[in-house]
């Protein structure tokens, strides 16, 4: 006899959440059917956001429905359990560790195969098929199984997000389009995607070739300058050689007048020698003539004879003896030490120079910032004035003509006010903050040299002014800024600017922002100023010159400076 079992399918008394036969069943309103323990498991995941769903058909209600048995449902599966029909085995796969769990699975759950942007659920194969079958639920978007749905929701809105702004960059949902974001250009996230992968290829591209030309240029550069370096080793070496040389014939020079002036006294020497020998013998003749005279008796005799004896031999020829014969070398010696003392001092101080030189020549010269990010990163190499600059507000009185500024507790560097209303006032500042707005002072000495600075005025007359530090401070109108050789100007008024170097003035056409950027290469000479707007900078004008001292800024304002803080 044929029982119940033999003609159900024991697959339509299954809970889709544990996958074994219904117990103490529940239907929901939309009609499917659960445990009751598993159903409550499911939605209490959901207690926080207020919204509960059909495990199967993802039907939504709120508030959480209340679950009352289905006892038609529940006799009938405790028939069918007398029967003996009894439910299969799971089919689906353990969850491992790092593995995507099921959403709906209850007890041991098995592993996500796939996530669906819809539901924001994760489901494993047997809790998928809903989707697979369900004409509703086939609509909705399926991914590999992820961890990360949270990423994909609307914060705002907490519904998926199924579009991509351009305007502000940013996926947004279907509700974002029609609140915060309507009208604004939003396509699918696939045309964003292939639009932001193409812009970031091209971009990595045009990056990876500028990178890859660099390098060539800098090896390229590495090159020319070990062969430069090796060009100036020889050189130097022969020249060096040539000194040594040279000194090496004064040396030689030296000793052949000494032993020129030694052969000359010892030849005299030997003249005087003999004629003092030969008067020693004239004498010793006379002197025996004598002796041999006084023994005679005839007085007569004796006078006439001694006559001719009174006449010195070489008289009135007689050689002059030296006083002292002991010749002192200490005269000579200093005058040798003075040279050597004049060569090494000499030595020293070209050394320096030298030094200098090489170091300025042979060096890689910084690029000129093409970005406001290259020119923050520029400022951090080398000495910096905006290091002492930070965020100084800096006001001018109109009514005492005066530079003023308002931040508390700062050290800053040596700079520079002129005043538009008194046309010979030029004069070097370096100031501390105190606890209130004070007058700036003249009474410190300069202690830095600039490297970079930005600022940002309201009415700007003359921007951001380099100047060298012997710049003239006092006369006609070759004191003001731009107007001598040692000071550079950028002179700003409305939207027209122009530049000036020792009274030469040069239109500068490029747009304007009120925010002025300066870029000092010391070693490859030149000062840049640059228009600083957001995170692009525009070159306005360069100098190609040469610093022989380090440069101070100097501020011409009519309305108010801000020193600006780098970020």
């Amino acid at each position: 006899m044929a029982t119940a079992g033999d003609f159900l399918d024991q697959d339509q008394f299954n809970c889709s959440v544990c996958l074994d036969l219904l117990k103490d069943p529940v239907a929901l309103p939309c009609g499917h059917s659960y445990c009751m323990v598993c159903i409550k498991a499911h939605w209490d995941r959901y207690d926080h956001t207020g919204v509960y769903r059909c495990p199967q058909c993802r039907e939504t209600f709120t508030p959480r429905p209340v679950l009352r048995r289905n006892t038609m449902l529940a006799e009938l599966m405790k028939k069918l359990k007398q029967t003996g029909l009894s439910a299969p085995p799971p089919a689906h796969s353990p969850a491992g560790p790092g593995d995507v769990l099921c959403a709906v699975c209850t007890g041991s759950q098995a592993r996500a195969v796939k996530s669906c942007l819809m539901c924001l659920a994760s489901y494993c194969q047997t809790h998928l098929q809903p989707h697979h079958e369900v004409a509703r639920l086939k609509r909705h978007t399926l991914v590999a199984a992820t961890g990360h749905l949270d990423e994909l929701v609307c914060l705002n809105h907490d519904k998926p997000l199924e579009f991509y702004c351009r305007t502000d960059q940013k996926c947004v949902s279907y509700l974002c389009t029609m609140d915060e974001h309507r009208g604004l250009d939003s396509v699918s996230p696939a045309a964003g995607r292939t639009e932001k992968q193409k812009q970031l290829l091209t971009q990595t591209q045009q990056s990876l070739q500028e990178r890859e030309r660099e390098l060539q240029e800098l090896n390229h550069a590495v090159e020319s300058l070990r062969s430069s370096a090796h060009t100036a080793v020889l050189d130097t070496d022969r020249i060096f050689t040539e000194l040594i040389r040279s000194i090496e014939r004064t040396r030689s020079e030296v000793t052949q007048l000494i032993r020129a002036q030694e052969r000359a006294a010892v030849s005299q020497a030997e003249r005087l020698r003999e004629q003092l020998e030969q008067e020693i013998a004239e004498l010793r003749t006379r002197d025996a003539e004598l002796n041999q005279l006084s023994h005679t008796e005839d007085h007569i005799l004796f006078l006439q004879a001694v006559q001719s004896l009174c006449v010195s031999p070489g008289a009135g020829d007689s050689p002059i003896i030296p006083v002292s014969p002991h010749f002192c070398t200490e005269a000579v010696r200093r005058a040798v030490l003075g040279l050597k003392e004049q060569l090494e001092d000499i030595c020293k101080k070209e050394l320096v120079k030298i030094s200098r030189t090489v170091s300025d020549v042979y060096s890689l010269q910084t690029p000129e910032p093409r970005s406001r990010a290259e020119l923050l990163h520029s400022l951090m190499r080398g000495v910096i004035i905006q290091a002492h600059l930070v965020k100084t507000n800096i006001y001018y009185n109109d009514t005492r003509h005066k530079l003023h500024y308002t931040q508390q507790n700062i050290q800053h560097t040596h700079c520079c006010t002129y005043s538009i209303y008194k046309k010979k006032r030029f004069r070097g500042l370096t100031f501390s903050s105190p606890r209130k707005p004070q007058t700036l002072n003249t009474k410190q000495p300069a202690v830095k040299s600039l490297s970079h600075c930005t600022l940002e005025a309201t009415k700007l007359m003359g921007a951001y002014i380099p100047i060298h530090k012997h710049a003239p401070r006092k006369g006609g109108i070759d004191c003001i800024l731009g107007r001598n050789d040692q000071s550079w100007s950028l002179c700003c008024s409305g939207s027209s600017c122009s530049f000036w170097h020792n009274n030469v003035r040069t239109a500068v056409t490029d747009p304007l922002s009120s925010r002025i950027g300066v870029y000092v290469n010391h070693r490859a000479g030149t000062l840049s100023f640059y228009s600083v707007s957001g995170d692009t900078v525009t070159l306005l004008h360069r100098v190609q010159t040469s610093f022989s001292e380090p440069l101070y800024p100097g501020f011409v304002v009519t309305s108010s400076v801000t020193l600006c803080q780098l970020e």
